[in-house]
């Protein structure tokens, strides 16, 4: 199985499939959709029922049950890479009985454990990294290969009881819109498993209440020869906003069940300038008290200008997924089994951040995530560890035989 999902995960990265959040297409690009039907053609080859690829860039497909009266259950991971950092040309370094030591990336970067110290627990094992040149694609090539992988393994092994699994690879995870057209319905899993997290023994159910909030600011230009008491500079306007911002309330400086405010993006002229920010707590009162916070701030802001001002408009992206998984609490005590039975410790810890699983909890479709043996990501100093990718499939497999005992 190693070897099957090295080679897999090195035929995925090659395919470039970084989404685009300014793209109204969906999937917002076309090399997802590419994939898409790479993996269809993968899948029908590999003796998968029911391979469904939708208009949308959905691809679906079954692995029919074996024992009777068992949950049907799903394995979800995305198609799309992150568009923080280049996908393209992606070139992986394979590191075999890693010594603990810096690995070079390209002739200028290096991926240091004097850094990273999560690299300090991969002496001897199998890493596979970028060149420093791109992002990996382990999110969430690595979960794609490694249902594949375990599914693979099931259907070719039918003495392994398991009920019926559904599996389905989503587009345009990493802008927010994964589940935007997604059928729970015709999905027909009781409850499913984003493939999606990090480290090995990664256990999820929580994750960020998350908002986006633009903020615009209106100015007035002219020739700045002729510009006194007529012109009036919309970037200078949202510069002195975001100088009130709390300073420590960022990421940078936040950790654990800490939320925060960041600053995604800051764009303008002298005419027009928006600063768009992303709002994320874990606790939804402080969620909301956020959100009111930041719009006061703006009112406020207001009020103390003569000329120009500023606009906001805020959105919620995707909701605290623990409301709507710790009612079933047997999805969870699955996974921590199947774990423990392959003698990987559970780390059960919130997501700072979001999956497509927070979005179909809400959708009825319950959905914590789990390990995919990735770090670092949406950079050039992404790595994943070929020993916990195995044990990420072994851990499907696992949850497919304690769930065929589930009634």
């Amino acid at each position: 199985m190693k070897q099957q999902l090295l080679e897999r995960f090195l035929r995925y990265v090659s395919f470039n499939t970084q989404s685009d959040g300014s793209s109204q297409s969906v999937p917002s690009t076309d090399n997802q959709f590419v994939f898409a039907q790479h993996l269809r053609q993968e899948l029908i080859s590999l003796g998968f029922e029911e391979v469904k690829l939708s208009d949308k860039g959905y691809l679906t497909a079954t692995v029919p049950g074996n024992v009777t009266d068992a949950p049907c259950i799903g394995f979800i991971a995305h198609l799309d890479t992150a568009p923080d950092f280049s996908g393209a040309n992606v070139n992986p370094q394979i590191i075999e009985n890693y010594n603990g030591k810096d690995i070079q990336l390209g002739l200028e970067e290096v991926l240091s454990p004097s850094q990273f110290n999560s690299l300090n627990q991969y002496q001897g094992q199998t890493l596979i990294t970028t060149d420093g040149a791109s992002l990996l694609g382990g999110d969430d090539k690595a979960g794609i290969a490694e249902i594949i992988c375990a599914l693979h393994h099931l259907l070719t092994h039918p003495e392994i009881p398991h009920g019926k699994i559904r599996l389905c690879f989503t587009p345009d995870e990493e802008i927010g819109r994964g589940a935007d057209h997604f059928d729970v319905e015709s999905f027909g899993a009781q409850w499913a498993y984003t493939v999606d997290g990090g480290q090995l023994g990664e256990l999820e159910y929580e994750n960020f209440n998350a908002a986006t909030a633009v903020i615009t600011a209106t100015g007035n230009n002219c020739h700045p020869g002729t510009a006194y008491g007529v012109m009036v500079n919309a970037q200078t306007i949202a510069a002195r906003f975001h100088a009130k911002m709390p300073l420590k309330d960022t990421p940078e400086c936040s950790k654990d069940y800490d939320g925060f405010f960041h600053l995604m993006s800051m764009e303008g002229v002298t005419e027009k300038a928006t600063l768009t920010y992303i709002i994320r707590d874990f606790d939804l009162d402080l969620f909301e008290q956020r959100k009111r916070w930041l719009a006061d701030l703006v009112s406020k802001y207001n009020a103390e200008l003569s000329i120009g001002q500023l606009t906001i408009d805020i959105q919620d992206s995707y909701l605290n997924m623990k409301q709507q998984v710790l009612p079933h609490p047997h999805i969870i005590d699955i996974a921590k089994q199947a774990m423990q039975n392959l003698n990987i410790e559970p780390i059960v810890k919130p997501i700072r951040g979001g999956t497509d699983g927070s979005r179909l909890s809400y959708m009825g479709l319950p959905c914590p995530n789990i390990f995919t043996g990735g770090h670092n990501f949406h950079g050039k100093h992404e790595y994943v560890c070929l020993e916990s990718m195995e044990q990420a499939c072994q851990t499907i497999i696992e949850i497919a035989k304690l769930t065929a005992k589930h009634k």
